[in-house]
């Protein structure tokens, strides 16, 4: 969608947290409920690299958010998207410390794995319900919708992403001019200073 072509009055911007992610959006999708705002478009994310995204998931400065479904095979045409084995939980604010959902942080590599990849600075968060919040919504639509299992079931696999590139500045502090003085000072012993 791009910056441009989100359905949002002027001045306004799409900052949610992980929260609001899981609850106002993701929630509804499952159970098949209209979003207000209908900013988050569906696209299956495996076909595209990340860098691919720009026009077709809703940008939000260097974010880009989408619907997809949950899946096991991540692989794009020049890579993957590796999980980085960091899960948390979604807590659901105001006091009641529900957990609402779970996000899962990926990282994506260049290449075939698990040999021949290359890490990048591309991260998705991948939020899904949990498995409370999915049987609730389940549950609900059941309850509304007779004969419709199959649907109701398919509809509890989305996700919501958010894949951004991440700034290579954050891998650590900056050094002020006082470190860069006293490092160069390890290298003053090859040196030769006259007698």
């Amino acid at each position: 969608m791009g910056d441009n072509n989100v359905n949002l009055p002027p001045g306004f911007r799409f900052y949610p947290t992980d929260e609001e992610l899981v609850v106002h959006f993701l929630q509804r999708k499952a159970a098949l409920l209209p979003c207000h705002p209908d900013v988050i478009p569906d696209l299956d994310l495996y076909p595209y690299d990340p860098w691919e995204l720009n026009g077709k998931a809703l940008g939000e400065g260097n974010k880009w958010y989408f619907y997809s479904r949950k899946t096991q095979n991540r692989v794009t045409s020049n890579g993957h998207w590796k999980p980085m084995g960091i899960e948390e939980a979604v807590i659901a604010s105001g006091g009641s410390n529900k957990r609402v959902g779970t996000k899962k942080y990926l990282v994506f590599h260049i290449g075939e794995a698990p040999n021949y990849d290359i890490k990048t600075n591309w991260i998705m968060h991948e939020y899904q319900l949990s498995d409370t919040a999915s049987t609730s919504s389940s549950s609900s639509r059941s309850s509304k919708r007779k004969g419709s299992t199959k649907i109701v079931s398919d509809y509890s696999k989305w996700v919501i992403c958010r894949v951004f590139e991440r700034d290579d500045g954050d891998d650590g502090p900056e050094l002020s001019c006082l470190d860069e003085v006293f490092l160069s000072l390890d290298d003053l012993d090859e040196i030769s200073l006259p007698n």
